[in-house]
C-alpha cells in the first residue's frame, strides 16, 4: 500500500499587500497627526495691545494664566488661590530658576483681583512680568 505524502508548501509573504498595508498606516498618521505646540486648554481672550512688541526669550516662559472666571493656571498646574500663587511660584523658580514667568490674561479679569495676583507675584520676588496681549485689528476701510 501506498501513501502519497502531501507536499506543505512554502510559506510566502505576499509583498504587493503588504506595500498597500504600509502605505494606508502611512497615511492614517500622517493625517491624524497635529503639528502644533502644547497649547493649554484654556479659553482666554487676551487684550489688545497698539504698543506691544514681541519679546526675544531663548527659552520657553512659564506662563501664569488668569481665566475670565478668575481662575489662576501656573505651567498647566491649578493654582486654588491667590495666597497659594506665592509659594507656587517660588517653588517653580527653585525648579527651574532660567525660565522666565509671564501672564496671560483674560481680558474679562477684574482690575482688583490683578492687582491681588501682581501684589502675589511681588511677594515671590518677581521683578519683570511681560504678558501676552493680541496685535489691534487692522481696519481695511
Amino acid at each position: 500500500m501506498r501513501f502519497y505524502v502531501k507536499r506543505k508548501r512554502t510559506p510566502q509573504i505576499i509583498i504587493v499587500s503588504l506595500i498597500d498595508i504600509f502605505a494606508m498606516l502611512l497615511i492614517f498618521f500622517i493625517v491624524t497627526t497635529t503639528f502644533k505646540t502644547a497649547q493649554s486648554e484654556l479659553s482666554i481672550k487676551l487684550p489688545e495691545s497698539k504698543t506691544a512688541t514681541a519679546a526675544n526669550n531663548p527659552s520657553e516662559p512659564i506662563v501664569l494664566a488668569i481665566t475670565s472666571d478668575e481662575k489662576l493656571v501656573l505651567d498647566d498646574h491649578p493654582i486654588k488661590s491667590v495666597d497659594d500663587l506665592t509659594s507656587a511660584i517660588q517653588e517653580m523658580q527653585k525648579k527651574t530658576p532660567e525660565r522666565p514667568l509671564a501672564m496671560k490674561a483674560d481680558q474679562k479679569v477684574s482690575f482688583g483681583f490683578l492687582v491681588q495676583v501682581l501684589d502675589s507675584l511681588k511677594k515671590a520676588g518677581v521683578k519683570n512680568l511681560p504678558t501676552f496681549t493680541k496685535a489691534p485689528r487692522q481696519n481695511d476701510s
